[in-house]
C-alpha cells in the first residue's frame, strides 16, 4: 500500500497553500506557506538586486523587477522540492508585497512614462511642503503624490500623458491579474485615508483636483481602487502566471489578496494591527509603526499618518537610512579575517562584531556614526554622508564602535519616536523584525533602550515581510469560508501567532541612559553631517548603489 503523504507535502500537492512575494530593497523574497495554518512556513525563495542612481533619481529597472521575481519563485520552486519532494503548480493564494511610496506613472496605452522612482527620492521638497500647508495634514517626501505634484510643478514634460498611478506592489499585482488596486495600508503611502471610508480622503482629494488644474485626471480616474485585507483582489491570469513562472507550470486562476507595502506586511508579521501595538523593521530602511488610539493633536514632519492592512489609524517613523553602512562595515571585517588567514562566514562576523558592542560603553565611548548613504527627511537633509565622528578624549574601541554603529542605525528612528511620545501616544508593546534581530539579545536590547521601551523579537522575524503578505493571503481564503469575521488582529491572534516563542528585552536602565547622552551629541553633530554633505560631492553619482549585505549576512 503506498504511504500517504507528509503533511507539508500533501498541502503542496494539493494547493492548500499560500505564496507570497515581497520587493524589498535589496532581495525580492518568496515564502510559501499553509493556508490553513499560515505559521507553517513549506518553502522560501529569494533573489538579491539593487537600486540603481541614474538621471539623478533612484530607480529599479522594470525588467528588473520580472527577472528577479522569477528567480525567486524558481528558488521557491527548489527549496519545496529538496525539502517535500513536490513542486507546487497550482496555488491557494497568492500576495504581493513591496517597498512603499514611490511614482510609477503610465499612459494611456499602459507604458511607463519615466523610470520608476523609489521613495529614496527626496526631489520632493517643495511639494510636500505645499500640499502639507494645503491638507493640513504631512505629506512625506517619498509619497506617491508628492512625486505627481512636483513632476507638475516642475512642468515635465511627461505629466499630460499621465493616466494611471501606482506603487510598486500595485504595478506587479496589475499585471498578474489586471486589476488596478492597492491594498489600504500601501494606498496610504500614496495620498491620506480618511478612517471611516477607508478609501481616500474624499475633501482633500477635492482640494487636489482643484490644485492640479486639470493638468492631470481627477483623482477617482488616477490612482488605483483601495481594498482592505480579506477583501479578494482578482486571480491570476494567464498572462500574469507565465510572468511569475515562465516555464509554464504554474496553473491560473489562483485567488490574489490586496497587494500591501512593507509596511503593512511587517505589522502583519509581527502581529502589531491593534491600537496601542507597534514594530520596528530594519532593512535598508528603517521605521516604526503605532497604531493609534486617536487623532493626533498637531502635524509633525517627522510623522506619517498611514494604515493598517484593515484600514486602521497609524503613525509612522520611516528613516531613509537603515542598517547599510552597518553591512558595508561588516564587509570590511569580513575581508580584514579573510587576509589574515582566519576566514568567517557572514553571520559569524555579525555575530562576533553584535557581542563585541555588548561590551561597550552605555554611550558607546563617545563616538558618532551617521548612517547616511542618502537624504533624510526626518533631520532635513536632502543628502547623505556616511561619518564616524569623534573627540580626541573619546574611546575609540571596537566594542565602543559597533555599539555606536548600531546606534546609528537608530539615531534618526528614535528622534521621530521621542516626538510621538510627546503627543502622549500609548504603547504597550513594540515588536521588532528583520535581520538585524537575528543575532540575539544585542540589536533587540539597544532598541529597547533607544525607545525606553520593552521590544519583543517573534521567532518569525527573520522571514519578515514576504511571510506577512503570505498571512494576507491566506486571510483571503479564511475570510471566504468565513473564518475571518472576526477582524484581521483576532486571526492573527488566533490562527497564526499562538505557538510562536517570543523573546522580550526589557530597557536597561544603563542603556537608556547612555543611548540618551549619544542622542543628544547625535542630534548636535547633524550640523557636521550637513557641512560634509554639502562640501563632499559625490564623484561617480550615476554609477552609485548602496553598500548591501554580504551574501548570507544578517542584515
Amino acid at each position: 500500500m503506498t504511504p500517504e503523504p507528509a503533511p507539508a507535502r500533501s498541502a503542496i500537492l494539493e494547493a492548500r497553500t499560500a505564496l507570497g512575494i515581497e520587493l524589498g530593497s535589496t532581495r525580492i523574497k518568496a515564502c510559501l506557506v499553509d493556508v490553513d495554518d499560515p505559521s507553517l512556513v513549506l518553502a522560501v525563495g529569494s533573489h538579491e538586486w539593487e537600486n540603481e542612481f541614474a538621471d539623478g533619481m533612484w530607480t529599479y529597472p522594470l525588467g528588473s523587477v520580472w527577472s528577479g521575481l522569477q528567480a525567486a519563485y524558481a528558488d521557491l520552486i527548489r527549496d519545496a522540492e529538496r525539502r517535500h519532494g513536490a513542486r507546487p503548480e497550482a496555488l491557494g493564494a497568492i500576495g504581493v508585497s513591496a517597498m512603499m511610496h514611490g511614482y510609477l506613472a503610465f499612459d494611456a496605452e499602459d507604458e511607463l512614462l519615466v523610470p520608476f522612482r523609489t521613495w529614496r527620492n527626496t526631489t520632493t521638497g517643495p511639494a510636500a511642503a505645499e500640499l502639507t500647508g494645503l491638507f493640513g495634514v504631512n505629506i512625506p517626501l517619498r509619497w506617491s503624490i508628492a512625486h505627481l505634484y512636483q513632476a507638475m510643478v516642475d512642468a515635465e514634460p511627461h505629466v499630460a500623458q499621465v493616466r494611471f498611478c501606482t506603487t510598486l506592489a500595485g504595478y506587479v499585482h496589475w499585471r498578474l491579474t489586471g486589476r488596478k488596486v492597492l491594498g489600504v495600508g500601501d494606498a496610504s503611502g500614496m495620498f491620506p485615508i480618511d478612517p471611516g471610508t477607508k478609501s481616500y480622503d474624499s475633501g482633500m482629494a477635492a482640494r487636489y483636483d482643484e490644485l492640479a488644474g486639470g493638468r492631470v485626471p481627477k483623482l477617482a480616474e488616477l490612482l488605483p481602487e483601495v481594498l482592505v485585507a480579506g477583501q479578494p483582489a482578482g486571480e491570476l491570469t494567464p498572462e500574469g502566471a507565465l510572468l511569475l513562472d515562465p516555464t509554464g507550470a504554474l496553473r491560473p486562476g489562483v485567488p490574489l489578496c490586496p497587494p500591501e507595502g512593507d509596511a503593512g506586511t511587517g505589522m502583519v508579521a509581527t502581529n502589531s494591527v491593534a491600537p496601542r501595538t507597534g514594530n520596528v523593521s530594519a532593512g535598508t530602511s528603517i521605521f516604526a509603526m503605532v497604531v493609534l488610539e486617536r487623532p493626533l493633536a498637531g502635524v509633525h514632519h517627522e510623522l506619517d499618518l498611514v494604515a493598517t492592512p484593515a484600514g486602521d489609524p497609524v503613525a509612522m517613523v520611516h528613516c531613509n537610512n537603515g542598517a547599510s553602512e552597518l553591512a558595508a562595515w561588516a564587509g570590511l571585517f569580513h575581508r580584514f579575517a579573510a587576509i589574515t588567514g582566519s576566514p568567517l562566514d557572514a553571520d559569524a562576523v555579525y555575530t562576533a562584531l553584535f557581542s563585541e558592542a555588548l561590551a561597550g560603553e552605555p554611550d558607546a565611548g563617545g563616538l558618532l556614526a551617521y548612517n547616511y548613504l542618502a537624504g533624510e527627511p526626518i533631520t532635513g537633509l536632502e543628502r547623505g554622508r556616511p561619518l564616524v565622528v569623534r573627540t580626541p578624549d573619546s574611546r575609540l574601541t571596537l566594542a565602543n564602535f559597533v555599539r555606536a554603529q548600531l546606534y546609528g542605525v537608530f539615531g534618526t528612528l528614535a528622534l521621530g519616536m521621542r516626538v510621538l511620545a510627546d503627543e502622549g501616544v500609548g504603547l504597550d508593546r513594540m515588536y521588532a523584525h528583520g535581520g538585524l534581530f537575528r543575532t540575539a539579545g544585542v540589536a533587540q536590547r539597544f532598541l529597547a533602550g533607544a525607545l525606553d521601551a520593552p521590544v519583543s523579537v517573534a521567532e518569525t522575524a527573520s522571514e519578515g515581510g514576504a511571510w506577512g503578505i503570505a498571512v494576507l493571503a491566506a486571510y483571503v481564503r479564511a475570510a471566504e469560508a468565513g473564518a475571518g469575521s472576526a477582524g484581521l488582529g483576532a486571526y492573527l491572534s488566533q490562527r497564526v501567532f499562538g505557538a510562536f516563542a517570543v523573546e522580550t528585552a526589557e530597557p536597561n536602565d544603563d542603556d537608556v541612559a547612555g543611548f540618551a547622552s549619544y542622542l543628544e551629541h547625535y542630534r548636535a553633530g547633524l550640523t557636521v553631517e550637513r557641512a560634509a554633505a554639502d562640501a563632499v560631492a559625490l564623484k561617480h553619482a550615476v554609477a552609485l548603489k548602496h553598500a548591501t549585505p554580504m551574501k548570507g549576512a544578517t542584515p
